[in-house]
């Protein structure tokens, strides 16, 4: 029997729209896909996490800089006498290179400068020593050096980062639940120092049946979410410490959280990185099969 007209217009609206929902899958798994190589391609840039290939405390009083091992501060490049870094009792950094050290800080050479660090609100100085570079943070009290080499052993064996199949159902739409005023949480860092952030409000959703929270930072003036997470997978199959998520800020009580965009923080890359832990308000109970999965040499 020849299908009536009506029925073939319902047929054919149904066939449009199953091939409109298959488009619309197949353009989310290509944009997930696109971040992740577009990660990738980052993470193997000169000046990327992998570049990291020294660190170590800064202690107060002097600290002669070199590659030579009987320096305070032993880089693992560079010349045998960089010069003397100085920690002041009221935390100021000044370093005197060591003359025909070739140190540039800014393209140039030096006798003796003053150090910025990440706590003073500016970039922290970097003192260039060829393509390799040495500069000063400052994590609490704790203060440190790093060193960057984009010829760094991690940088070179970088080969990618295994992830979980691409899943649309992990793609989460929550409600979010604003805090007022916002609370202050602590944080502690992979060097066990204790970290405050600003939390603006909690996410809350469902899955499988039960329901889960999570409490994320405010960055980028409120325009961006950053949840530290921890699950089952945690310490298993993926990163022990947390794995890190960027959503949107909250839009008409909503809060999209995509756990195929969660991936490993720079500590997981490199032991030369210190970074926030997930908080136990979210170590979620379940396990979240999405995002980037831990390396085989994760640290």
């Amino acid at each position: 029997m020849t299908p009536s007209l009506p029925f073939r217009l319902i047929a054919g609206v149904l066939l449009a729209g199953s091939l409109g929902a298959a488009f619309a899958a197949d353009d989310y798994v290509a944009s997930i896909e696109q971040w992740h190589a577009t990660r990738i391609a980052n993470l193997k840039k000169p000046d990327g996490w992998l570049s990291f290939a020294g660190s170590g405390r800064v202690q107060p009083g002097d600290n002669t800089v070199g590659s030579a091992e009987d320096n305070a501060i032993v880089l693992p490049k560079g010349p045998a006498r960089l010069g003397t870094l100085h920690l002041a009792a009221d935390g100021s950094l000044t370093l005197r290179a060591e003359p025909g050290s070739g140190a540039l800080i800014d393209g140039k050479p030096f006798e003796r400068a003053t150090l910025s660090t990440n706590a003073d609100g500016a970039t922290p100085t970097r003192v260039s020593i060829g393509a390799t570079w040495f500069y000063v943070v400052r994590t609490g009290d704790v203060v440190g050096w790093r060193f960057r080499d984009p010829d760094s052993p991690a940088r070179l064996a970088f080969t990618g980062i295994e992830t979980w199949p691409i899943d649309p159902s992990w793609r989460i739409v929550a409600d979010w639940q604003p805090f007022d005023p916002p609370r202050t949480i602590e944080l502690v860092t992979s060097l066990g120092t204790p970290e405050q952030g600003t939390v603006p409000g909690k996410a809350v959703f469902e899955r499988d049946g039960q329901r889960y929270e999570l409490q994320p930072l405010s960055e980028d003036e409120g325009k961006q979410l950053f949840f530290i997470i921890a699950d089952r997978t945690s310490g298993k199959e993926s990163y022990g410490a947390a794995r890190f998520l960027y959503a949107d800020a909250p839009k008409d009580g909503k809060v999209v959280i995509d756990f195929n965009k969660a991936y490993n923080p720079p500590c997981a890359l490199s032991p030369h990185v210190v970074c926030p832990t997930a908080p136990p308000e979210n170590r979620l109970g379940l396990r979240v099969t999405a995002g980037e999965k831990k390396l085989a040499t994760a640290h």
